[in-house]
């Protein structure tokens, strides 16, 4: 057995991630929302802008997160850029579950947002292994369990 095998997965520094965020935000306001790019892709999952109301400031937070399409719903894991803790929009949401959403050539969409459980979070997981395996190679070294978010259209387009 090689070493490379029991070795952890290698993740870029938090200055790294951090810098890779406000480019991402910088890239979808500089391209009008070209930027980011729909499940339809070779990937299999695609980028959207979510926005949300600040739990403390309660004001508008944005921010560009990968998603997968499950049905009518979006579903985005709240990592915190591999860190501990989560994901300053999770937190968010968690205060205020309403949300708005905006995909690539798209209408901004009105999202209730949720952290799955159970079965439901296990086969979602499961798809996002399927995009990246390495996953649970990093959850392992996260002392709390990465929520499984989906994003649940309400009623009308924003």
């Amino acid at each position: 057995m090689s070493n490379a095998a029991t070795r952890p997965p290698k993740h870029p520094p938090p200055w790294f991630v951090h810098t890779a965020w406000r480019v991402h935000r910088a890239l979808y306001r500089l391209s009008g929302g070209r930027f980011v790019w729909t499940t339809s892709n070779k990937r299999g999952w695609g980028a959207l802008r979510l926005t949300t109301i600040g739990r403390k400031s309660g004001r508008e937070r944005s921010v560009i997160i990968g998603y997968l399409e499950d049905g009518p719903n979006f579903v985005a894991l709240a990592m915190n850029g591999w860190d501990e803790g989560h994901a300053a929009w999770w937190l968010n949401l968690e205060a205020h579950p309403d949300a708005v959403i905006r995909l690539a050539h798209h209408q901004p969409r009105l999202v209730r947002a949720r952290a799955s459980a159970g079965e439901e979070r296990d086969r979602l997981w499961q798809r996002w292994v399927a995009v990246d395996p390495r996953l649970d190679a990093y959850a392992v070294r996260r002392s709390t369990e990465t929520p499984v978010i989906v994003l649940e259209p309400r009623n009308r387009t924003a």
